[in-house]
């Protein structure tokens, strides 16, 4: 008897938790790709990877001088100096293999760096819209998501407290 009533306490206590929930969704990428500031920070990224560009081809230059200049003089070398030489042609080989790798992650850090103002402005509206429209929870929507209700796509709403106008993709 005990046990059925903790159970029906329990039960009731649960279902009055989830029916107050009201969980939404939302299209960040749709968002941050409207925003007008998107359109700065591309150009500063575009700039950005044009200086990685203008560094890789100057240490590759670098490189292709210092083999032809090793070449022409290679005769001339005694063993030591030849070993020299091909050490630091091997250590600027590998200092460009590394500036290769790294130019990747050093634009998407200089990315996230961009974006975290638009983000912590998207940030903001949203508590704004979720307050508002009484959501308790609201998801981002990703490729993922199998069915989404539009009634809870809080994209728009998003976009109008941003002063964003969404523009169709097709």
């Amino acid at each position: 008897m005990k046990f059925k009533l903790i159970a029906g306490i329990f039960f009731i206590t649960v279902s009055t938790v989830f029916g107050q929930s009201k969980v939404g969704a939302v299209d960040i990428e749709v968002i941050l790709n409207n925003m007008p500031e998107m359109k700065q920070v591309e150009e500063k990224l575009h700039t950005y990877a044009g200086q990685l560009d203008l560094d890789f081809n100057k240490k590759m230059d670098g490189y292709k001088d210092a083999i032809e200049a090793y070449k022409k003089e290679e005769a001339s070398y005694s063993d030591t100096q030849k070993r020299e030489k091909q050490e630091a042609l091997m250590a600027m080989e590998s200092e460009i293999q590394k500036f290769q790798q790294n130019g990747a992650a050093l634009l998407e850090l200089k990315q996230q760096e961009y974006l975290r103002p638009l983000y912590a402005k998207i940030e903001t509206a949203l508590e704004k819209v979720a307050k508002a429209q009484k959501y308790t929870q609201i998801v981002q929507i990703t490729p993922n998501m199998l069915f989404l209700d539009p009634a809870y796509d809080v994209t728009a709403a998003l976009a109008k407290e941003l002063g964003v106008t969404i523009k169709n993709a097709e």
